[in-house]
């Protein structure tokens, strides 16, 4: 199995669908769904059952997918290691899973024409870890949300996002113009897992502990709201489905898109990303 089969199989199965997968691989969906067949005849069994709506994960591809994310995660560390003990300059930005925020896509731009030789490497993450890998050396610096644990890190602020309830287009509530937290005290709220960063858990959670299914991507997000009905929050502006409906809410926090480094790292190439970033997201 290549590495880059497993990047472009756990893009699938967080995705849960080929098109959307394509898009945020930045490649066409054909090769990837040949990929895809390949890898499965590779290990001798089935990891998705496909569906015109999307697909799905096996047994066999749910194991395989907490398989995938470690193998990566270790591969990511060795090049890591290997480009610092090469003196190449690089660096490894992390995302948070929201590939379609436009300041993303400005701020690659700026940054590549500031820095034309440099070697930039992009690490897409899930929602379990909002430093995309920082603490664990993956990554120089990450491009996501707070509120999370700050300890050793140093944040910038670049913009604040107001925050709806996703919630199923017919669901009673779905066209109320806003809603306040206590109004979805008995419903099911999606989870993060188990270790995951209790600042960030409880802010996703309306800061109430909560009970419901265990995500781990956007889309697993999604789909929990839209099989379960379960009660999922997101910034206000994010395209939906026509099947789902955000309403505002008015009395919660407002999400913070934040650049995270570690505190004290004087890398130059940071610190132009960080100048880079406040320029762009105040515009």
């Amino acid at each position: 199995m290549e590495l880059r089969t497993l990047r472009y199989f756990v893009a699938v199965a967080e995705e849960l669908h080929f098109g959307r997968a394509a898009t945020r691989l930045h490649m066409s969906q054909p090769p990837l769904s040949r990929a895809i067949k390949r890898l499965e005849a590779d290990v001798g069994a089935v990891l998705f059952t496909r569906s015109p709506t999307g697909v799905a994960l096996t047994s066999a591809g749910t194991v395989l997918l907490d398989e995938a994310r470690a193998l990566l995660d270790q591969a990511d560390r060795v090049g890591v290691r290997v480009r610092a003990a090469a003196g190449i300059a690089s660096i490894t930005v992390g995302i948070l899973g929201d590939g379609t925020d436009p300041g993303v896509s400005r701020l690659a731009a700026a940054y590549s024409r500031r820095h034309p030789g440099i070697d930039i490497r992009i690490r897409d993450t899930g929602l379990t870890d909002p430093t995309c890998g920082l603490r664990a050396g993956l990554v120089d610096v990450a491009l996501t949300r707070a509120p999370f644990d700050e300890t050793a890190l140093a944040v910038r602020v670049l913009r604040t996002d107001p925050v709806g309830v996703v919630l199923r287009a017919d669901d009673p509530l779905a066209h109320r113009e806003q809603l306040r937290l206590a109004e979805l005290s008995d419903r099911r709220w999606f989870q993060f897992p188990q270790g995951t960063d209790p600042i960030w858990q409880s802010y996703w959670n309306g800061g109430t502990p909560r009970e419901g299914p265990v995500v781990r991507a956007v889309q697993e997000c999604v789909q929990a709201v839209l099989w379960n009905g379960t009660v999922g929050l997101a910034p206000l502006g994010h395209d939906l489905s026509a099947e789902l409906a955000v309403v505002p809410l008015m009395d919660m926090p407002p999400s913070r898109v934040v650049a995270v480094w570690n505190e004290g790292d004087t890398n130059p190439l940071i610190r132009s990303f960080i100048e880079i970033a406040t320029a762009v997201y105040r515009h």
